[in-house]
């Protein structure tokens, strides 16, 4: 099956995104046009992947110098404890700034050894090997980087390119529904933002991709890379345009801050519960129509994960709150919220009163 490579060019850097199956075969060769010099790497490895392509790409890293070390992801290690590990890896073994860092797990391996890697030295080579689908659609692409603190999610990090990301899709297969729905929805929220075209496909093959069809999941993986790639060429940084990414995530990260990063609650099905509420506050403001609403929260629910009233009550708003006024768009006492003209048609820059928002969340949860 042919491995599709696209080139992300932004004002820092410019790199290569290969996704495909079978990589490790072609990995040497990949790393040899890349122009990536291993004579020195560190391996940062998910300490739950699945041994077996696990190890088929650690055994293609060919490198005169390799260290690997185990990382536990999850949102509570996502600290400076763990980033201080990596960099006291890195000074021990006395890395330069030629060498190279290589993640090889999902979004939280990869923000944190992203991070660890823009820091040491003011920046060493960074390598992403994404294994989830929700990193191999969305935080492996973009650079940022980051930890979470006591006040929220990724408030602490970088904007920093990777030099190289590999999406191997074997590494799906080990996935549970519940991971693969995850990921499906950044990709769903690619294709709401910038394509009526490319969610009418979703429409159509959303279970083949559930069920990692081939042709199919690959098809999606890279259609998705292709939408957040053209909107970080044109806003690297989140000044602009790159904040349509946040659609639904204003909300979700307050959901998922306010529970404490449980695992109860996963990152994809916060993002779908944040896209619902995001759609349906943009249909109380008669920004969409109300067939696109319809339409898109039908397509959200068919996915039967849990809602808002799973895990809140009345009583839990004023902490939702709390988050949402602590999201990083916010830039005055209102809350930026990424909403929906229609499908493909995002709204940006828009602020709403604590109290509009308030309201909305009571009326969701009464």
């Amino acid at each position: 099956m042919k491995i599709n490579k696209l080139l992300v060019k932004t004002k820092n850097k410019n790199y290569s995104i290969f996704v495909g199956k079978d990589i490790a075969n072609n990995l040497h060769g990949i790393f040899k046009r890349e122009n990536i010099n291993l004579n020195k790497c560190l391996i940062v490895v998910d300490k739950e992947l699945p041994k077996n392509p696990c190890y088929k790409i650690i055994n293609s890293i060919h490198s005169k110098q390799k260290k690997i070390i185990f990382f536990r992801s999850s949102e509570k290690n996502k600290n400076f404890s763990s980033v201080n590990k990596i960099l006291d890896s890195l000074f021990r073994e006395n890395f330069s700034r030629e060498d190279c860092v290589i993640a090889i797990g999902g979004g939280i391996t990869g923000d944190v050894v992203g991070f660890a890697a823009s820091i040491y030295k003011r920046g060493i080579k960074f390598i992403n090997i994404p294994t989830t689908l929700l990193a191999q659609v969305d935080s492996s692409v973009g650079g940022k980087t980051g930890v979470n603190n006591k006040y929220g999610k990724n408030l602490i990090g970088t904007f920093n390119q990777p030099d190289l990301v590999i999406s191997e899709i074997n590494f799906l297969k080990s996935l549970p529904k519940r991971e693969l729905i995850c990921g499906y929805a950044e990709i769903l929220k690619h294709t709401i933002i910038a394509n009526r075209r490319k969610f009418s496909f979703l429409e159509k093959n959303k279970n083949k991709i559930l069920k990692l069809n081939s042709d199919i999941i690959q098809k999606a993986i890279v259609d998705s890379c292709i939408i957040k790639k053209k909107v970080i060429e044109k806003d690297e940084r989140e000044r602009n345009l790159r904040k349509v990414l946040n659609f639904g995530h204003t909300f979700a990260h307050s959901f998922e801050a306010s529970l404490k990063y449980t695992k109860k609650l996963n990152h994809g099905e916060a993002v779908l519960m944040g896209m619902k509420c995001a759609i349906k506050f943009s249909q109380q403001i008669k920004c969409i129509s109300k067939n696109d609403a319809t339409r898109l929260i039908k397509h959200i629910d068919s996915l039967k994960t849990k809602n808002l009233k799973n895990f809140f009550k009345l009583k839990n708003i004023e902490t939702l709150i709390k988050f949402m006024k602590n999201d990083k768009k916010n830039k005055s006492n209102k809350i930026n919220l990424i909403l929906l003209k229609r499908i493909g048609k995002p709204e940006i820059n828009s602020n709403y009163s604590v109290s509009l928002i308030k309201k909305f969340l009571y009326n969701e949860l009464n």
